[in-house]
């Protein structure tokens, strides 16, 4: 269906989740023409999103397009959805979805665009929606989309990973702009996982900048980092090669060197000398890599999966260990080839 008749059929989407990213997923969708709205959970905050047209809370100098609808009614936004986008915290994820069982068509596609695990199961985005919502064609968007960036234009390119490749088709004809490129990939498990695990990695150099370090430092953990992202992600069935794209090193790439990232601010305030609880704090917002480190760690020692900078990592947020010793350890580790995986 090419897009002129998916704006004849009035294709409705709702996007779910009022943070900065939910934001602009339903501005880009409803810039393109399509009817589109954003559920925001708080009534107070929806109806001011609503009247003012900015969501100042997140994106105080963005505004909204006109004919973007805003509601907290989360039955009547979802009721007719021909697709529904879920970009709320990856904690908030299941809820949503059970709260929405009984209100979707069976016919609605589902968007994972949280880039998060559960904590507790150890579960993908996509494998939560799927428990809870069994029947729907599932896709996940995940790659280097800093919201404020996209909000302001500057050129973005993404990746919709579904195994249904008419899911992928429909995202790009509803969402490709100018300013916004979308990929697809069949490597569902891969493209999550490349927005899951760089989390982890952001922090961590964010924590080295907040230090003082250089960008020699930053680029050996990025790159020791997108290692460790291969093997893990081999290990859960995916295809390492999915983290040479957008999805793995590009993802990596912004949120490790972008004060716009979260995980990166995180980090960085931590590397300054505040607590974990501090920073948080402080930035106000979720960094879903501070609750991925724990759960990424159990399941590579279950699987055997080596992830030093991942294990350092979680030691220097939760025991208190500094980056210098994490540092030291690594250099006295035997040198080893240059490789970031191996072809089976």
């Amino acid at each position: 269906m090419d897009s002129e008749s998916l704006k004849a059929k009035r294709l409705k989407t709702t996007v779910l989740g009022g943070g900065s990213f939910g934001t602009v997923l339903a501005s880009i969708i409803s810039n393109n023409g399509y009817p589109c709205t954003l559920w925001v959970r708080d009534p107070e905050d929806a109806e001011a999103v609503r009247v003012n047209r900015v969501n100042s809370k997140y994106l105080p100098e963005f505004q909204l397009p006109d004919d973007m609808s805003v509601s907290s009614d989360l039955a009547e936004v979802v009721r007719d959805a021909d697709m529904v986008m879920i970009a709320v915290p990856g904690k908030a994820v299941r809820e949503v979805a059970i709260e929405i069982k009984s209100l979707i068509h069976p016919d609605a596609v589902i968007i994972s665009a949280t880039k998060g695990i559960e904590p507790g199961t150890g579960e993908l985005m996509s494998q939560v929606i799927a428990e809870e919502l069994p029947g729907h064609a599932i896709g996940v968007l995940s790659g280097p989309n800093l919201a404020a960036e996209i909000a302001e234009g500057h050129l973005t390119g993404t990746v919709v990973a579904s195994k249904d490749p008419k899911v992928c088709e429909l995202i790009q004809k509803l969402m490709a702009s100018r300013s916004f490129r979308i990929y697809s990939n069949d490597d569902v498990t891969g493209v999550e996982l490349g927005g899951v695990l760089k989390n982890i990695y952001a922090i961590l150099s964010g924590v080295a900048s907040g230090r003082g370090d250089g960008a020699n430092t930053i680029s050996m953990m990025m790159t020791r980092g997108l290692a460790e992202m291969c093997r893990y992600a081999q290990a859960m069935g995916a295809n390492p090669a999915t983290f040479m794209g957008l999805s793995g090193i590009g993802d990596l790439i912004a949120t490790c060197s972008s004060e716009l990232s979260r995980n990166f601010r995180v980090g960085a305030l931590v590397g300054q000398g505040k607590t974990l609880k501090e920073a948080i704090d402080e930035i106000g917002q979720t960094a879903e890599g501070v609750n991925t480190v724990s759960v990424v760690i159990e399941q590579a020692r279950k699987m055997g999966v080596d992830m030093p900078l991942a294990q350092g990592l979680y030691q220097i947020l939760y025991s208190g260990r500094s980056l210098e010793e994490l540092v030291e350890e690594l250099m006295a580790r035997d040198q080893t080839q240059d490789v970031v995986y191996r072809v089976a």
